[in-house]
């Protein structure tokens, strides 16, 4: 009997191991497939910020008439990348013209914050663009929809807003460009 129970108990003690080398494979495979729809995520969530850009991108030059009476701009360009003093500035889109230069940041859900981090980006605009130093800094945030008090917020800091209209983008508050004639204020 002893015999049969040290057989018994040694069997049992195999498919213990087995079951824990299946337990730790389980367990690897559930990581790797975690860290893959981690990455899918990351990736569809950059993907959608990009559309959203998408959208608002055609835009900024209407919006650069409307603003700034701008026809024929010098520049339009998306995704400006800029090396600056060892770091990396970025750019959703510019629109320069003669005396003036429309800088667009584009989020997919504007907050209060975003305003802030963007007044400090375009206060530092004339050293980033030396060549583009002594024109009027426009800044325009864009988003597909944006709640009432950040607008008053970015109209207070002199930044404007485009967000979905009816048919297409529009300025919800070409005021704050008119009112940031003299500068941004300061959060």
């Amino acid at each position: 009997e002893m015999s049969a129970f040290k057989d018994e108990m040694r069997e049992f003690k195999d498919e213990m191991g087995e079951f824990k080398n299946e337990m730790l494979e389980f367990k690897d495979e559930t990581v790797r497939d975690r860290k893959r729809m981690n990455k899918q995520w990351g990736d569809l969530a950059n993907r959608l910020g990009t559309l959203v850009e998408d959208i608002v991108a055609p835009n900024l030059p209407r919006a650069a008439v409307e603003l700034l009476g701008c026809e024929h701009p010098s520049l339009f360009a998306v995704r400006v990348v800029r090396h600056w003093h060892g770091e990396t500035r970025e750019y959703d889109a510019l629109v320069v013209c003669d005396d003036a230069i429309l800088v667009n940041e584009t989020k997919s859900k504007l907050l209060a914050a975003h305003v802030d981090a963007f007044v400090a980006k375009l206060e530092e605009l004339p050293l980033v663009f030396p060549e583009y130093a002594g024109r009027r800094e426009v800044g325009v945030l864009a988003s597909l929809a944006v709640d009432t008090g950040v607008v008053a917020y970015a109209t207070r800091c002199g930044v404007a807003v485009l967000a979905m209209g009816e048919d297409t983008m529009q300025i919800i508050n070409p005021e704050a460009v008119r009112l940031g004639v003299e500068g941004f204020v300061r959060p």
